[in-house]
């Protein structure tokens, strides 16, 4: 009997079991064409020579992997963190891992894990791109690797998408503000060449814009969408001239807006006294800062969800040689009103607390904004 600190293989196992090789293949695989009594022994060689099956070999020698690739801009956000938990929840039960992959917003980082992945002939791959989709996922698509795009709109791409409607998510947030008085609001956000980036921009201009010539958007762009870049757009945003400074101010998203909350509390500007502030994409933390932030909501974990059932529908329809439509999934975001805006302390959505005022028997009353003393 070898070693057990020497290199076990299936072949030992059947002479310990006094059985062929093809046996304990049968007994891994097709355990019902085995007898009990066969079954028995091969499992307690298994046991004893503390085998392990070479998983990957064997899925390479099938052409077929049980695993599939992710590759997300910023795996320290929570809000990717929650959307590759919604896929890890939907592919576990099918017996499939997730290879995971951090671009950090990087695009030679990106292209570096979808080459990987493709080497490795993942079942399919994930994708929330930093910039357009190019010339590698058509590479993957030609191998009968299928791909998804995640948090990005491609209504008309050769390939699947899910994301979340970011120019109606940017349209509610200034909205909300402009609802209680703001005209002069600053959007945090960048780089622009980030497409939600830019939408959730386009949906803040038309926002405005229905005020006409009382509403003025300043921008200003980040390297990153961190909470390190919110902290430097805070300094900037207070050393303007107390004239020309926002009231308001609408984050791309939450790790920018709590950089932002920290960066105003640092130079005395008292959050929302001084400065109204919302944020995107609904992350614990938002809830937890120590002023609860406004927040737009994206449905995370059913983003994951969904990205995970359209990948293996066509992963389904490429083993089975059948047509694959295309889907383009657009979820609706929702405005989830808190304290940074002046608006109460309770995690309520807008239509939470148009449902408690309807049964208080009181309408929603919009206070005039009080512009705050100079500073």
């Amino acid at each position: 009997m070898p070693s057990r600190r020497a290199s076990v293989s299936m072949k030992d196992v059947a002479a310990l079991a006094g059985v062929s090789i093809g046996t304990v293949s049968n007994v891994l695989n097709s355990p019902d064409l085995v007898s009990d009594a066969t079954r028995s022994r091969v499992e307690k060689a298994i046991a004893q020579l503390g085998w392990v099956r070479n998983e990957s070999a064997r899925q390479l020698r099938a052409g077929r992997s049980r695993s599939i690739g992710m590759v997300v801009m910023d795996v320290a956000n929570p809000f990717f963190t929650d959307i590759v938990s919604g896929v890890e929840d939907y592919v576990h039960d099918l017996g499939y891992s997730v290879q995971l992959g951090n671009s950090a917003q990087q695009t030679e980082r990106e292209a570096a894990h979808v080459q990987l992945f493709e080497q490795h002939r993942v079942r399919g791959l994930l994708l929330a791109p930093i910039k357009e989709v190019g010339q590698q996922v058509d590479e993957l698509r030609r191998h009968r690797i299928p791909v998804v795009i995640v948090d990005r709109a491609a209504k008309d791409a050769p390939y699947c998408s899910v994301a979340v409607d970011d120019v109606d998510g940017g349209r509610l947030a200034v909205d909300h503000l402009v609802a209680q008085g703001h005209r002069n609001i600053a959007f945090v956000g960048g780089p622009m060449t980030i497409q939600q980036v830019r939408d959730r921009h386009l949906g803040a201009q038309l926002a405005l814009s229905r005020v006409g010539d009382s509403g003025y958007l300043t921008t200003i762009s980040t390297e990153r969408l961190d909470t390190g870049s919110g902290t430097v757009a805070a300094a900037e945003l207070v050393a303007l001239p107390a004239a020309e400074r926002p009231t308001a101010v609408f984050a791309a998203n939450d790790l920018l807006a709590i950089g932002l909350l920290q960066g105003f509390f640092t130079n005395g500007f008292s959050v929302p006294e001084k400065i109204s502030l919302i944020g995107y994409d609904d992350i614990d933390f938002a809830a937890a800062a120590a002023v609860p932030l406004s927040s737009i909501r994206q449905p995370r974990h059913a983003l994951g969800v969904r990205a995970a059932e359209l990948l293996f529908a066509e992963i389904e329809a490429l083993d089975n040689d059948t047509r694959h439509e295309h889907q383009h999934i657009e979820f609706a975001p929702e405005l989830v009103v808190r304290r940074s805006t002046g608006m109460g302390s309770g995690r309520e959505t807008l239509s939470e607390m148009t449902a408690k005022m309807k049964r208080s028997k009181s309408r929603p009353r919009w206070l005039p904004f009080s512009a705050p003393p100079e500073s």
